[in-house]
């Protein structure tokens, strides 16, 4: 049943990106059908909407379903989301629009909080790694497929949405809309059955106790770790969706077409490390019993590669050598990066939610931060080798904070558990 309970995240993973990419691919024709002046700088704020509502709501997501339960604060905000999908889809003004769409990325805040604090109550010890990783191929997939089959979707309803006089992108939208909830019914049964992620771990508190626990948590020097690798991996990582495909157009000269086909490389790349890592990570455990091995250690290797396989490539002439290398990168920082999920749930204990949605906000500020830095670099230097240096350093200065981390008993907890590198019995260490 656990595996069930796996697959059914995966789904939900998927899901949900492949909803919130929806709507870049049609932006130009909401545009124009909202008849926006400045549409440009009207739809990016639009997104960056979106980001800031996901963003800002990481941590109360997670602290609710340590709160309440991750089963029903998932549930729950599936359908939210799905139903704030479906009014965007039928906003009848930009203002509305923006409000429908922001509500989306607040609700959808709680799907990786409540999928990573029910991995760890399902799986443990030397499975909690490789669940984690199909989590992240999961993201990783929705995200590979969503323009794609939004592209294809908008395709086969022209015709339909012509004919009965409604914009195409509102039918995608209001399509989009309907997985979720089917989703969320199915998860509700299934889960119910398997008892996954339905008793809440933190008892409500008194104001004063949940200040006090506010501030001990900001000043966790192993949670401050934990957020800054997410904050850099992040901000690194989201280059290969956003300015990848231009790189390879202004640097490569490559096609529009061919530069699509080599990101989905670099992205199909970084869904197979995000597998085997965890699978990797889970093996190094079972064998040496070393935690910190298993989890900090494959991730200092892992960014630590995909930083020398990047500035390496700036270095080779030829466009397959120079792809070859950059994929090899993303493969690396994917198979390093379930590292960040595996310790939120060991270090998170009872509060999983709450510390990986602390984790997940820093890398959401750092995604939304890189785009703008890499497109003031290419503008200040007129090259683009600045922005792939940046990205070498984000990557590097990332494997360095993963080895000073080293977290010792859980989160805002008093009793202090050792798992560093050194030996001892399988047992006594997961």
């Amino acid at each position: 049943m656990r595996h069930t309970i796996l697959s059914l995240l995966v789904v939900m993973a998927l899901i949900a990106y492949v909803q919130r990419a929806a709507i870049s691919v049609p932006l130009s024709e909401i545009g124009a059908d909202l008849g926006l002046v400045r549409a440009t700088w009207a739809l990016g704020l639009l997104q960056s909407a979106w980001q800031l509502g996901y963003a800002l709501c990481q941590i109360p997501a997670g602290a609710v379903a340590d709160r309440i339960g991750s089963r029903r604060t998932l549930v729950v905000a599936a359908v939210l989301w799905s139903m704030a999908t479906g009014i965007t889809a039928v906003a009848p003004t930009y203002g509305a629009l923006v409000a429908a769409w922001t509500a989306m990325g607040i609700f959808q805040a709680a799907a990786m909080p409540c999928a990573v604090r029910t991995i760890g109550g399902v799986f443990g010890g030397t499975e909690l790694a490789r669940a984690s990783g199909w989590l992240g191929a999961g993201m990783l997939a929705g995200g590979a497929i969503a323009p794609v089959l939004t592209a294809w979707l908008l395709e086969r309803v022209g015709p339909w949405s012509t004919d009965v006089g409604v914009a195409r992108w509102r039918v995608c939208l209001a399509a989009y809309a309907v997985p979720g909830v089917v989703w969320a019914a199915t998860y509700w049964l299934v889960a119910g059955r398997a008892g996954a992620g339905a008793t809440p771990a933190v008892a409500s508190s008194p104001g004063t106790g949940r200040r006090a626990a506010w501030r001990a948590g900001l000043a966790d020097r192993s949670l401050q770790l934990l957020c800054g690798q997410q904050f850099l991996r992040a901000a690194a990582m989201i280059f290969f969706v956003t300015w990848f495909p231009t790189f390879l157009r202004e640097t490569r000269g490559v096609s529009l077409l061919e530069s699509g086909l080599l990101t989905t490389c670099a992205g199909g790349a970084a869904l197979l490390g995000a597998v085997i890592g965890g699978h990797a990570s889970d093996r190094v455990l079972a064998v040496t019993g070393r935690k910190r091995l298993a989890r900090q250690g494959l991730a200092v290797v892992g960014m630590g590669f995909c930083a020398c396989l990047m500035a390496v490539s700036v270095l080779v002439a030829d466009v397959r050598a120079a792809i070859a290398l950059i994929s090899a990168g993303a493969f690396a920082a994917a198979f390093g990066g379930v590292a960040g999920y595996t310790v939120a749930i060991d270090y998170g204990g009872e509060r999983s939610g709450t510390v990986f949605g602390a984790m997940n906000t820093a890398g959401n500020f750092g995604a939304m931060l890189f785009p703008v830095t890499i497109g003031w670099l290419v503008s200040a230097t007129g090259t683009w080798n600045a922005a792939l240096m940046a990205f070498v350093v984000l990557m590097a200065v990332d494997a360095v904070l993963w080895a000073m981390l080293d977290p010792q008993g859980t989160f805002l907890a008093e009793t202090p558990r050792s798992d560093a590198f050194a030996s001892g019995p399988p047992a006594a260490r997961t």
